[in-house]
């Protein structure tokens, strides 16, 4: 996938956040030089699409060849969100008074005189389209390499078949980093789907890569009894085992805001420790988080798996199985935003299974403190 940046004409200002009302905030809880999932490439068009990326109002869209295009959302004139405009061609003309931008955010027409300022333009950001999203780079845009996106192929590897959808959250991102950073939860939560007590019983190893911003929590459940879900995707391979399952949860987090969890049980004691997963069932479970405030953000989600893959019926019921299991997470972390709001200043305690979303806001504090220096 290509690159889109047609900022070639401006500065970055690292201390100017776009004329976005949060950005004194935004900077405290996120870095901007990071490659963040706006939308899913479905979701844009050949039409105006409003989001929010590390804060920032941006309007995505796509030029006539398909391209996809971000510009900062807010006319130079008045500051009114070009998302309230209209298309014409591959130009964005704002719908108060008519001035229109190319999607270099170059003006290209000024109504009512010939004469164009030079000075009038918006901000035009690094636009990257890979594993089926749209990526966007709200930082200095000298330094969006496309190569350094997160590897999330599972969601359109030939190999695999993934699905999923768009949760809009009510808390802050680095709460669901906690969530899906610490999978014990699964088994007060999840009761009726994915969780049983083997999973605060198991032992876990957490290790980390400040180099390449990465946290890896591996944990494995040995001859246990598969949870209702997992029992279910095992008939599927192999419809007359009724056995124990040896299980594994796999989180990969990728600075800031993705991570990408390598799940499955196997029949017990057939090798899926030691790398033998020809009597299981895989999957990967995809997630990527786009801040859109300190209290608020965009979290993209996917199921992949590698078995049953002609079965649209198996697509389906994963997806909305996932969707009904996302959905018990999203009132809980709605209902931790609500309380930690009720009481600032509240420090957190931590326990082990704390480990993960620790080292992940470790990391995600150092990418802020370099963009500072």
């Amino acid at each position: 996938m290509s690159l889109l940046d047609g900022t070639e004409t401006q500065t970055y200002d690292p201390v100017r956040q776009d004329l976005d009302a949060t950005s004194d905030v935004a900077a405290s809880h996120w870095p901007m030089n990071a490659w963040y999932a706006a939308a899913y490439d479905v979701e844009v068009g050949r039409r105006l699409t409003p989001v929010r990326v590390a804060g920032v109002p941006i309007v995505l869209y796509r030029r006539v060849d398909g391209r996809a295009v971000a510009l900062a959302d807010a006319c130079w004139h008045r500051l009114v969100p070009l998302a309230l405009g209209s298309l014409e061609g591959d130009d964005v003309r704002c719908g108060y008074h008519g001035i229109r931008y190319s999607p270099e955010g170059r003006c290209t027409h000024m109504p009512a005189q010939q004469t164009i300022n030079p000075s009038a333009a918006v901000r035009s950001y690094p636009v990257a389209e890979r594993h089926r999203f749209v990526w966007v780079w709200p930082g200095d845009p000298a330094l969006a390499d496309p190569a350094t996106i997160p590897d999330m192929h599972w969601n359109d590897d030939a190999a695999w078949v993934a699905d999923g959808k768009v949760i809009e959250v009510r808390a802050g991102y680095q709460l669901v980093l906690d969530n899906l950073l610490d999978l014990t939860h699964e088994e007060f939560i999840h009761t009726s789907s994915i969780g049983n007590g083997a999973l605060s019983e198991s032992d876990f190893t957490t290790t980390h890569d400040s180099a390449s911003g990465r946290v890896t929590v591996t944990r494995w459940m040995l001859g246990i009894e598969a949870p209702p879900l997992w029992k279910y995707l095992l008939s599927v391979k192999f419809p007359d085992y009724r056995g124990p399952v040896d299980r594994w949860q796999i989180i990969r987090f990728t600075a800031p805001a993705t991570i990408c969890i390598d799940v499955g049980v196997a029949k017990a004691g057939t090798g899926a420790p030691e790398g033998d997963r020809s009597q299981g069932v895989n999957g990967y479970v995809l997630n990527t988080m786009c801040p859109t405030g300190p209290k608020s953000c965009r979290y993209l989600w996917a199921i992949a798996r590698d078995f049953a893959t002609d079965s649209q019926r198996i697509t389906t019921e994963l997806r909305e199985g996932v969707a009904g299991v996302f959905a018990e997470d999203e009132a809980m972390l709605n209902a931790q935003q609500a309380a930690i709001d009720a009481t600032p200043g509240y420090d957190f305690y931590n326990l082990n299974i704390d480990a993960g979303g620790q080292w992940a806001r470790r990391l995600i504090t150092a990418m802020v403190e370099r963009e500072r220096m």
